[in-house]
């Protein structure tokens, strides 16, 4: 097998190293780094793009191969966003844009050009023209107008799983008993009175917290216990846990299991005999859930956990758009059942990438799943914000 190195910063003596590993074969960088993945609650990476050319560039006078990593921003549409797992658990944002040289919907970037200069120096002839851009469209303000509650829609749709013990999102028994993938489950169960709630960290990776259906708080790695507070008679104690992404590499690779992990205590006794729902949100969860009555008009104030619906209607042909969700706090939005992934609004991404061939002229139906505050409306913008910049050191 050739080695071969993954490097943003050519360090002196890294690709003569390659010489040392494997004598008279091809020095190759897999993945030359032009960017940087962003993780929720922190900054946009950003790497200097003369910086960039000038170390392609000195790749290049080597005499080795290079892979760019990436070329072509992209997007973690649904759940498909994955983590980093150091020092603590991050989760990636739904943007995978990357600081690349196309953008995440295929733009042009000042990196693109001056590659494009470097390239045409290095063969001695001018490079083709590139392809015209497509258009971005800004279809203006959205009315999310009609809402249905999570505690509606679970008795109506979902056929809970009961068990005595807790049990992991993979070992859930569905799709063909090959567990539960992404997405979130709900654990049910009833306690009398009140008192201390610990975790033991078998929370993977965030769980709201309610008492009926009122909410208590939130769990994840840094929040391991809540106060439950006291109340007459039995009453359900409800843990909705979010799968924020699965670790894509490192030594916590085989550890990546959801949802409740291991037993959850409230004043030191265990736990048992939950309703497990598995809320995948699948097309066909999604279409059942369009269909069903008891859709009510949004008030002036609402918390989630609630599902809320909206139309885009468009004239023309559609274009690619960008929705941006000021004003709601964390949740998924679904495009004619596409879901385009998730926003949080401790950032840094603010705009999602909607691309046109998802819409269609005419009503375009969109339902956000809102796990807290709602607002009322979202923006269609032509042009995409991924947050505060910080450059790559």
């Amino acid at each position: 097998a050739l080695a071969t190195v993954n490097f943003q910063k050519l360090e002196p003596g890294l690709l003569k190293y390659l010489d040392t590993v494997q004598k008279d074969q091809p020095k190759m960088v897999m993945e030359y780094w032009t960017g940087w993945f962003d993780n929720w609650g922190g900054p946009h990476y950003v790497f200097d793009a003369d910086e960039m050319v000038n170390t392609v560039a000195s790749i290049l006078k080597t005499g080795a191969s290079i892979n760019f990593y990436m070329f072509h921003g992209g997007t973690n549409f649904g759940f498909m966003n994955g983590a980093l797992e150091a020092d603590e658990y991050k989760s990636d944002v739904t943007s995978y844009d990357y600081d690349a040289v196309l953008t995440e919907a295929g733009d042009y970037t000042s990196k693109f050009f001056k590659l494009r200069q470097l390239f045409s120096m290095v063969i001695g002839q001018p490079l083709p023209l590139p392809p015209m851009i497509e258009s971005k469209a800004s279809y203006g303000a959205i009315l999310l107008h009609q809402y249905i509650s999570l505690w509606d829609v679970l008795p109506a749709l979902l056929q809970p799983i009961k068990s005595e013990l807790p049990v992991n999102m993979e070992n859930l028994h569905l799709n063909d008993s090959t567990g539960q993938p992404f997405g979130y489950v709900l654990y049910e169960t009833v306690i009398f009175g009140g008192g201390h709630l610990h975790t033991r960290d078998h929370v993977r990776d965030r769980a709201q917290v309610f008492v009926n259906t009122m909410y208590v708080g939130e769990l994840d790695y840094n929040t391991v216990e809540l106060s439950i507070p006291e109340g007459q008679g039995f009453r359900q104690l409800r843990l909705l846990v979010e799968n924020r992404g699965r670790v894509n590499y490192g030594l916590a690779l085989n550890e990546q299991r959801k949802g409740l992990i291991g037993d959850v205590f409230l004043n030191k006794t265990p736990l048992r005999n939950f309703k497990i729902y598995s809320l995948e949100m699948k097309p066909a969860f999604m279409k059942s859930l369009q269909r069903m009555s008891g859709w009510s008009t949004v008030p002036d104030y609402f918390v989630g956990p609630a599902f809320f619906r909206g139309r885009l209607w468009i004239e023309q042909q559609p274009q690619d758009t960008f929705l941006k969700l000021q004003g709601w706090e964390k949740g998924v939005v679904f495009v004619n059942g596409q879901n385009l992934g998730r926003y949080w609004k401790i950032g840094p991404q603010e705009t999602l990438y909607l691309p046109g061939p998802w819409l269609r002229r005419g009503g375009n139906e969109i339902v956000i799943f809102e796990e807290r505050t709602a607002g009322r409306i979202i923006q269609s913008v032509d042009i995409p914000y991924l947050g505060r910049t910080q450059y790559v050191d």
